[in-house]
């Protein structure tokens, strides 16, 4: 009894799951998206905090159809990175890397071979 119950419910299910005569096919290209003109504008903002070490800034602006500006990032070397770019659908994302300043790193630590002898008086 338990079985047919079952069959019953499954053949309801499916039956009102079936899409209507009158809906439209879920087949076929995707409806048509139309592209929104860019909105032009313009923003930047710039870090310097010599209490953490933190210094970036980047600028950028649009006027709609290309996208162009900057971003500087202090490296840990010691090196400030700078990169300049342009952005277009023609075009895509072209940037200019720059380096200023000279790489500087530490002295190498001396190595640890374990705990010291022990010292005798």
């Amino acid at each position: 009894m338990s079985a047919k119950l079952f069959v019953i419910a499954a053949l309801v299910a499916v039956a009102s799951a079936a899409p209507s005569p009158d809906s439209p096919p879920s087949y076929g290209p995707p409806p048509p998206s139309y592209k929104e003109p860019g909105m032009p504008y313009d923003f930047a903002y710039a870090v310097k905090d010599d209490y953490s070490g933190n210094d970036f800034a980047h600028n950028e602006n649009s006027d709609g159809q290309v996208t162009s500006g900057s971003y500087r990032v202090l490296l840990p070397d010691g090196r400030t990175q700078i990169v300049t770019f342009t952005a277009d659908h023609h075009n895509g994302y072209v940037a200019e890397v720059a380096y200023e300043g000279e790489a500087s790193y530490p002295p190498p630590a001396k190595p640890s071979y374990g705990p010291p002898p022990p010292a005798y008086a």
